[in-house]
């Protein structure tokens, strides 16, 4: 099968260029095109920096502006966690591969500049669901690295005690990964709901990928939360390939930002970690402050591995294509680029952060493998929420069976 897959690759791969005109995209996924325009003595005052003319497209809506101002403080911070975000996936990947994890297990290496974009343009308030990648999600949302890798191990630490696995961590700001296909889509909008309903001036950003994306619940959702005109953010994260197959192969319209009929649409950078956070905001100005109704955004991003760990990720694309966007778009390189070249920090100062990354998660990740296995009586646990369990249960006393 491998042989077979390789020789259709190879096919494919020899088609002219025409063949694919129709799937190019006009949104550039450079993480090096954003300029420096002012740069306060104060170093405590933000700068003022212009992202790249094609960071965004837009569809029934203005693309936001291409001026940001940001701090230097803010900018270190988004490079700790992006780098903290992969070292913890590298690290499960390491785990997976030592065969302690497990299971399904989706990592997210390459899309951090998505996540970290994502919580620097929300608040503690605002929701976040989404699929299988969602483990620097569940981190950046409140959650722990060792809970994260704690539930990955199946061990009492982890953030769903063990029970879980690395699909279904939650904290009370973020509604979890999902492992039904698309699943999540409808849920979001569903929290959206409850936030118009109960009047609350926030939002929920609804996640999804480029493969989820021809789910039908999908466009369901997307009919019902603009008939009632809900403060959700629909997120297409398009890292051009889904399960076994590109985006390509798989979609008539990859212009998947356009999808939403009369949601307007926002197709995002999402290698260029400022040009993310600025559609974020964006897109909550636009449902929260504005009150305009739900909005599509698409980061065009990319996954270096397969689509689970199980998936070598190279029999649909080429090794050489996963290394071109390693060394000349990886997110990290990218603002670690700006940060020096801008004088914000040295070379020296980063390599001591990436430095300090790696031992938190080295340290949680013994602290995690040290922790328990569930216990047999745990399995009745989390079942149900206390005050709604029922009556009685075969064997078990109403209080066994609540939360913890």
């Amino acid at each position: 099968m491998a042989s077979l897959a390789r020789a259709r690759l190879a096919r494919q791969l020899q088609q002219p260029a025409t063949a694919s005109l129709r799937f190019a995209r006009s949104v550039q996924t450079n993480a090096l095109d954003t300029e420096l325009r002012d740069k306060p003595a104060d170093e405590s005052a933000p700068l003022t920096l212009k992202l790249h003319e094609d960071s965004f497209k837009s569809y029934l809506c203005d693309t936001p502006d291409l001026e940001v101002q940001i701090t230097k403080d803010e900018l270190l911070t988004m490079y700790r966690q992006m780098q903290t975000m992969r070292r913890m996936e590298m690290a499960a990947d390491a785990l997976y591969k030592a065969k302690l994890i497990r299971g399904f297990c989706h990592l997210a290496i390459g899309q951090e500049a998505v996540s970290v974009g994502l919580e620097h343009g929300i608040t503690k308030d605002d929701r976040v669901i989404t699929a299988y990648r969602c483990h620097p999600f569940a981190v950046l949302r409140g959650g722990t690295i060792k809970g994260v890798i704690g539930e990955l191990l199946g061990r009492q630490i982890g953030m769903s005690h063990g029970k879980g696995g690395s699909m279904h961590i939650f904290t009370p700001s973020f509604f979890g990964g999902n492992g039904i296909v698309g699943a999540q889509v409808p849920v979001g909008a569903g929290v959206s709901f409850a936030q118009k309903y109960m009047g609350q001036k926030t939002c929920t950003f609804a996640m999804y990928g480029d493969g989820a994306s021809n789910q039908g619940q999908v466009f369901e959702a997307f009919n019902m939360a603009k008939l009632w005109n809900l403060p959700t953010v629909f997120v297409c994260e398009n890292n051009k390939y889904g399960m076994g197959t590109s985006a390509a192969r798989s979609s008539a319209n990859t212009e998947y930002f356009k999808r939403g009929d009369k949601i307007p649409g926002l197709q995002v950078n999402g290698m260029d970690i400022i040009a993310s956070k600025r559609a974020v905001e964006f897109a909550r100005n636009w449902t929260v402050n504005e009150e305009k109704g739900p909005l599509l955004l698409e980061f065009v991003t990319y996954r270096y591995g397969g689509h689970s760990m199980s998936d070598p990720g190279t029999t649909y694309r080429t090794r050489e294509e996963v290394q071109r966007m390693r060394s000349t778009q990886d997110p990290i390189r990218g603002l670690q680029k700006y940060i020096e070249e801008w004088g914000l920090a040295t070379e020296q100062e980063l390599k001591q952060i990436d430095k300090q990354a790696k031992a938190e998660v080295d340290a949680a990740v013994e602290e995690a493998k040290a922790s328990p296995e569930p216990l047999i009586k745990d399995l009745w646990t989390d079942i149900y929420y206390k005050g709604t369990e029922p009556p009685s249960m075969r064997g078990r006393e109403r209080e066994e069976v609540h939360h913890y």
